[in-house]
């Protein structure tokens, strides 16, 4: 009888945890940069995290960043500028860094060294599957990528070897060792490459050269496929990135589901495409739109 007694007290405990509220706190966001896809990253954070036991308690600006204010659980940084400043800072509390690429992320790290678990990231790289296969969707049949790397990147070549290998394609990549290598590494490249490819490399595509690469590439009719809808504008052909909302988005998931128990640093989970229908029509190449590509790319379950 005492035995039978005790299990309603057994059922109404384990009813009274699970109706526990999640666990919550306070976040501070850290913004590299006012405006533009800082403050939409930072505004649909808070939107995303509305009807949740996390709340956004200060915006900052990183050039402005001399202390959090009141107590703060949890720091989300948006761009490499805001981690760099936030780790300047030399506090404890646990940082969600955001918008930045993993060479970026790794290089912060290496410099400010933080203790193990106290960061994690969201890239903007896309996962190298996801990006092959973008590009059979987009340019179907044979094709031989063309790849350039630095110093900092170079470690990620077999990776990308690896993913176009199994998409069906020829992979060939080239290091730049200096910025007046950049042209004639290119120039060598586009000689027997069918397309090039850009990944995240601040010591490669810059604001100054970029032009020069897009030039190039028309001159041998290569189309170029980016990480960027800015590169689009410019002249790429394509690109497959993931916008600030989306990575909001995926940031309020991370944040209620695991709060401040960090994991690995991970891919965006989500993805968007840009197509410049212009630059398609110069190069005389029938491709399909956005939205034909995306649902191409979901029924594949492996580059979602």
């Amino acid at each position: 009888m005492r035995e039978m007694s005790l299990f309603p007290r057994f059922v109404l405990t384990i009813l009274l945890v699970l109706a526990l509220p999640a666990w919550g706190g306070s976040i501070a966001i850290v913004l590299s940069e006012p405006g533009g896809m800082y403050a939409e990253f930072s505004g649909t954070l808070e939107d995303a995290l509305t009807g949740t036991n996390w709340s956004v308690s200060s915006t900052l600006q990183a050039e402005m960043l001399t202390q959090f204010p009141g107590p703060t659980d949890l720091i989300v940084t948006v761009g490499s500028e805001a981690l760099r400043k936030t780790l300047g800072k030399g506090d404890g509390t646990p940082i969600i860094a955001t918008l930045l690429p993993r060479q970026s992320y790794e290089k912060i790290l290496a410099e400010y060294r933080p203790r193990p678990g106290r960061t994690t990231a969201i890239y903007l790289d896309q996962p190298a599957a996801r990006q092959a296969a973008f590009l059979n969707h987009l340019l179907p049949g044979p094709k031989r990528i063309g790849m350039l790397f630095s110093s900092e990147t170079k470690n990620l070549a077999d990776k990308y070897r690896t993913a176009y290998s199994n998409a069906g394609q020829k992979f060939d990549s080239e290091e730049i060792d200096s910025e007046s290598a950049l042209l004639p590494t290119l120039n060598s490249m586009l000689g027997h490459a069918t397309v090039l490819v850009a990944i995240p490399d601040s010591n490669i595509y810059r604001r100054n050269n970029i032009k020069a690469i897009l030039i190039t590439a028309f001159r041998y009719q290569r189309p170029v496929v980016a990480y960027s809808p800015s590169f689009v504008n410019a002249g790429a052909l394509a690109a497959l990135y993931t916008t600030p909302s989306q990575i909001a988005r995926q940031t309020a998931d991370m944040i209620v589901s695991h709060a401040t128990s960090l994991g690995a640093p991970t891919a965006p989970s989500q993805f968007a495409i840009a197509i410049n229908g212009n630059v398609a029509q110069s190069l005389n190449l029938n491709v399909p739109d956005e939205a034909t590509i995306r649902r191409a790319m979901l029924s594949d379950k492996e580059t979602r």
